[in-house]
């Protein structure tokens, strides 16, 4: 990694084979992709990936630290979270309509701020997926067992891992269609969670009375715990709108590429204020916020009970199990997505950035699950040490990401403005300002992480894998760098940049 960043122009000269061709955009010819992988997603797997990607697991069983800790005001948490993350968004999206590409904000990183920037954020971001293949792996299997006991918890683990992997070596049209479904599941869930609650606020049957504002105003008030439990709240709920990314990588993946990314941009507004904001205040309208409901059974199955809906466990945890194996087949597609850019950069194995004749990165594919099924081992046999670590370690990406994101955009859109602006088919609002401002709310975020005990500790072990990261990348640089006399740039030479095995 060069530590200046490339000269001022909006692409490099001599793009690899996995981040697409040098003048542009290009939505790829029927069938094939331009880099080695096939445009196999098609408009409907984009349009749930979009919308299931702000749907997690944590949603419905994270939300309730956030509750307890936040009470009402949980909704103005997650309102400041999710502000952050459309801006975020809309810079992403910026750059990715005007050229999309299976890197997506890593390569961005590498041509505005250097090699240093794209390979550390993509290694950190490859990272992060992994670790959640194993904490998506183990909640899946704890569901499971817990239906059939007969069978062990870690094979129930081995199980998921082993047909999501599959599923995703069949092809990317087999994991399009896979998350198309249980996207689905979860959308359907949660409007309906919503618009029963809403009815039942209204008084109108299952509820038996109109309940008004009394759990948002009572015991407390809408604050209970002061207005700095806004923050504290925001750092127990901003990390589970990580995935809200994936589809500007995916849609490296569809017939049209540009279309895609401008679609779930423009969306991410509403996707926010329905299944978050939406839900959110359907429970803390519903239910008292210190209710030990709330705690003991989670917010969503509190409230289905709380409205006498018989079954609510148990049709929560095939909601939440459908979570779970939809961000599990995510984080194996998003981190194989990564390392297969990385590997057509040069700044992982070749064979990374290799496609298969079904247009699949098998290597990167398998490489990404191996270091799952790792992480699952040690759930097992050392969970409150490596696995522990892996946890706190990967905690912060998330920050680093969006962090990267605003700084390539800054740096981009200029290039974009003077050299193409008619790839600006989305602009960031207010450019610079808001983009400024974003950064501003990032530090500091990352600064008041520094002031919880929790956050603390997953903020300094973020930092120290990264700042790990950054130091291998800038060895591998220079010596890549050094091998090649009168080379400046560091970048693979063009023959040698990712090979496809389909020819």
């Amino acid at each position: 990694m060069n530590e200046q960043p490339p000269p001022d122009r909006p692409h490099a000269p001599a793009e690899s084979r996995a981040e697409g061709p040098a003048d542009g955009p290009t939505d790829g010819p029927a069938g094939g992709g331009a880099d080695g992988l096939r445009a196999g997603l098609k408009n409907r797997h984009l349009s749930m990936i979009a919308i299931g990607g702000v749907i997690g697991a944590g949603l419905f069983v994270g939300s309730k630290a956030g509750i307890a800790d936040a009470g009402p005001g949980i909704l103005l948490s997650y309102a400041l979270a999710g502000l952050l993350v459309v801006l975020v968004m809309r810079m992403l999206g910026e750059m990715a309509a005007a050229d999309p590409s299976s890197g997506s904000f890593s390569t961005y990183a590498d041509r505005a701020l250097g090699r240093w920037a794209g390979f550390t954020i993509g290694w950190l971001y490859w990272f992060f997926w992994a670790v959640v293949l194993a904490v998506e792996a183990t909640a899946a299997a704890v569901i499971l067992e817990g239906w059939i006991p007969a069978v062990p918890q870690w094979a129930w683990a081995l199980l998921v891992m082993l047909v999501l992997t599959g599923t995703n070596l069949v092809s990317v049209g087999s994991y399009g269609e896979f998350e198309f479904w249980f996207a689905g599941i979860k959308v359907v869930a949660i409007v309906a969670f919503i618009v029963v609650g809403l009815v039942a606020i209204a008084g109108f049957p299952p509820a038996d009375h109109a309940v008004g504002t009394e759990n948002l105003t009572g015991r407390g008030g809408f604050l209970p715990h002061g207005p700095g439990a806004i923050l504290s709240g925001m750092l127990l709920v901003v990390f589970s709108f990580m995935g809200s990314e994936i589809v500007t990588l995916a849609a490296a993946e569809s017939p049209n590429p540009v279309v895609a990314v401008r679609k779930a941009v423009n969306s991410v507004i509403w996707r926010i204020g329905l299944f978050y904001l939406g839900s959110m205040f359907v429970i803390v309208t519903l239910v008292p916020w210190d209710a030990r409901a709330v705690q003991d059974d989670g917010p969503y199955v509190a409230v289905l009970d709380a409205l006498k809906i018989p079954y609510a466990g148990t049709v929560m945890d095939v909601v939440v199990l459908t979570a779970v194996l939809s961000c599990l087949n995510s984080a194996l597609y998003t981190a194989s997505r990564m390392a297969f850019s990385l590997g057509g950069r040069g700044d992982a194995p070749a064979s990374f950035g290799r496609t298969n004749a079904r247009g699949v990165p098998a290597t990167a594919i398998l490489a990404s699950v191996a270091f799952g099924f790792v992480a699952v081992f040690f759930n097992y046999i050392a969970k409150d040490t490596v696995f522990e670590f892996l946890l706190n370690s990967s905690g912060a990406v998330a920050l680093f990401v969006w962090l990267v994101i605003c700084a390539s955009q800054l740096r981009m859109r200029r290039r974009l403005e003077r050299e193409a602006p008619e790839r600006l088919t989305v602009r960031m609002w207010l450019y610079p300002y808001l983009t400024w401002a974003t950064i501003g709310l990032i530090v500091f975020v990352v600064g008041y992480m520094f002031t919880d005990d929790g956050g603390r500790t997953q903020m300094v072990l973020s930092l120290a894998v990264a700042a790990f990261v950054l130091v291998v990348g800038l060895a591998v640089d220079r010596r890549r760098a050094s091998a090649r006399p009168g080379s400046t740039s560091g970048r693979p030479a063009p023959a040698a940049e990712a090979p496809s095995d389909a020819g």
